[in-house]
């Protein structure tokens, strides 16, 4: 099979997935699907043998996924109902006072979009934005914007979110180390997207606020909510078994420490599945019981939370399927070759494919899935290190917020909560996704110097 045969499959199975979501509106899900068994056919697979592809990809991505994202879910959603995530931002406010607010927002977007849903999180925050815009006389879009980088940043960065796990499954790259630089790159990504050009675009676009909000009040009564430490401390809890459990093994691999019966104590309670099992316990039991919740209750919300989670597990499903066909055809291991020898590095290219997705069908989370099952055949080609796998996570996730436009729900959201016009939030809503985009990019090409 030449390199042009190989591009023209490629590039007509992601015109086909796009035109089915797109045009057909068929489920992203089907439709991944259906592009496989497309591929399967046009590399000349026996009929029987993308079936069982089929079986083989599904099977092995969800066995992962299907754990991380529905605990995460889980997670997130009792930190939502507890009122953690406004205790979180009411606390912050107090700390930095209202005229370094932004800063407030930001650190509370960054924190809450680690367990929460993005359009969660904003829908639970925003009225704070609006009682800030309210009492200061700034426009909304000073405050909403460091709140809507902070949030989507992790949303995109950093795992358990569901994006970068499906990413980071599909070309087995370690959470530990995706949470480690997803947080070094975030960071700096979420103050020049958010404070810094929130900041700019207010000076441009004056929101009043919005008076569905209007009895919301800064002061509020701490003892209702969980308190700030409580709500850092549960957050923390399986990002740093994680971690731990990365240290550990590099440590452990690289004879810094000798192998015992501790260090696999560690790296189990540090696996993914131990480590938010822990903290969806530990959230269950001091964010729900210890104030009051009724048991079933919480066995209601845990219910509702896997609704939305097993959507995107499905989808991440469909692409570990796709992932599994180019492999299996060959013809993973061919574009591996002819890549090989590209003057594009793998994270600008996963960067590329996952932006020209997320512009052209609206959702980073396909885009997301859809750049990793295209690119994981090239990873074992290029034979990176753990921490190079988590850069094209990084590279991937940044790509899926580029350009977000009116074929993206977040648009539309975003554009009717804070009461702007189509031109107004391509003007600062869209711009604050590309600069999340770029700076992405930007960050991971630097780090990636340090891990050559």
């Amino acid at each position: 099979m030449t390199t042009l045969t190989i591009v023209l499959i490629i590039v007509s199975a992601v015109f086909l997935l796009l035109l089915m979501v797109l045009k057909l509106k068929i489920s992203a899900f089907i439709s991944l699907l259906l592009i496989a068994i497309y591929v399967g056919i046009l590399t000349g697979m026996p009929l029987s043998a993308i079936t069982r592809s089929i079986q083989e990809g599904m099977g092995s991505t969800l066995g992962f996924v299907a754990t991380v994202v529905g605990l995460g879910a889980i997670f997130g959603q009792m930190l939502e109902s507890s009122g953690g995530a406004e205790s979180m931002a009411h606390y912050l406010i107090n700390k930095f006072g209202k005229d370094r607010a932004p800063w407030a927002m930001v650190i509370t977007g960054f924190l809450v979009g680690i367990p929460v849903f993005f359009d969660v999180g904003f829908i639970i925050i925003v009225p704070i934005v609006y009682a800030l815009a309210r009492d200061t006389k700034k426009s909304l879009l000073y405050y909403a914007i460091p709140l809507l980088a902070g949030l989507a940043v992790t949303h995109s960065f950093i795992p358990p979110t569901p994006g970068p796990v499906a990413v980071a499954d599909i070309i087995n790259a370690q959470l530990g180390w995706v949470i480690l630089l997803g947080f070094i790159i975030g960071l700096p990504t979420a103050i020049i997207a958010g404070p810094v050009f929130g900041k700019f675009i207010s000076k441009k676009i004056h929101l009043e606020h919005n008076y569905v909000f209007e009895e919301t009040q800064l002061e509020f009564d701490s003892k209702k909510y969980p308190s700030f430490s409580s709500i850092a401390i549960i957050i923390s809890v399986p990002l740093i078994l994680i971690l731990l459990n990365t240290f550990t093994t590099v440590a452990v691999a690289n004879e810094v420490i000798s192998k015992s019966i501790w260090t696999d104590i560690i790296e189990f309670l540090g696996h993914p599945f131990s480590a938010l099992i822990i903290a969806t316990l530990i959230a269950i039991y001091f964010l729900c019981l210890k104030r009051g919740m009724d048991k079933q209750k919480i066995l209601t919300l845990s219910t509702k939370a896997l609704g939305p989670a097993g959507i995107i597990i499905l989808i991440t499903g469909a692409g570990g399927v796709l992932k599994q066909v180019l492999i299996d055809s060959g013809i993973g291991q061919m574009m591996a070759e002819s890549m090989v020898n590209s003057p594009l590095p793998p994270i600008l290219l996963a960067w590329m494919i996952s932006a020209a997705v997320r512009v052209t069908q609206g959702s980073a989370t396909v885009a997301m899935i859809t750049a990793a099952s295209l690119v994981a055949p090239l990873i074992s080609e290029f034979a990176l290190s753990d921490p190079q796998r988590a850069l094209i996570v990084l590279s991937i996730s940044s790509g899926a917020t580029l350009l977000s436009h009116v074929n993206d729900s977040g648009f539309w959201l975003v554009g009717k909560y804070l009461g702007m016009n189509e031109k107004q939030t391509l003007q600062s809503w869209t711009v604050m996704e590309s600069i999340i985009a770029f700076c992405g990019l930007g960050f991971t090409l630097l780090a990636s110097l340090f891990f050559n």
